[in-house]
């Protein structure tokens, strides 16, 4: 059975401004709690956990000018996965950061999309404070 999962949030900075930090593919390890590695080449992206556990991923989309960003997951145990982030500019200097999860099984949507909105939260706070440097 397929699930599907969205978390948005309010970022009192600019589209630009997050979208440079939180829509770069080898950035996801400085804002993305329980990610501790981040590795790019080409359309192939591998993400490390804090328990050492490599995840490849295929990159589908990294649209500069829609800033969207959308991925699958390549695990034996998914049988189909798309998440995609994106960045809304709200036009009043904020935007609106949005990580939709779908997946089969419906599970992984819900572990996918509840670490993700906790990720929102996190860059949400990094931002909103100067950071990053």
């Amino acid at each position: 059975m397929r699930g599907s999962v969205r978390r948005a949030v309010r970022i009192q900075r600019t589209a630009e401004d997050v979208w440079a930090f939180i829509g770069d593919p080898t950035r996801l390890h400085e804002w993305f709690p329980g990610i501790t590695a981040t590795t790019v080449d080409g359309t192939s992206r591998v993400i490390t956990t804090g328990m050492g556990l490599p995840m490849p991923e295929e990159i589908l989309t990294d649209d500069q000018i829609a800033r969207r960003f959308q991925y699958k997951l390549l695990l034996p145990v998914v049988k189909e996965h798309v998440s995609t982030l994106d960045v809304h500019d709200l036009g009043d200097g904020t935007c609106l950061a949005t990580y939709a999860a779908d997946a089969d099984p419906a599970a992984m949507a819900l572990i996918i999309g509840g670490a993700a909105g906790n990720a929102l939260e996190n860059a949400k706070r990094m931002l909103e404070n100067g950071e990053p440097h």
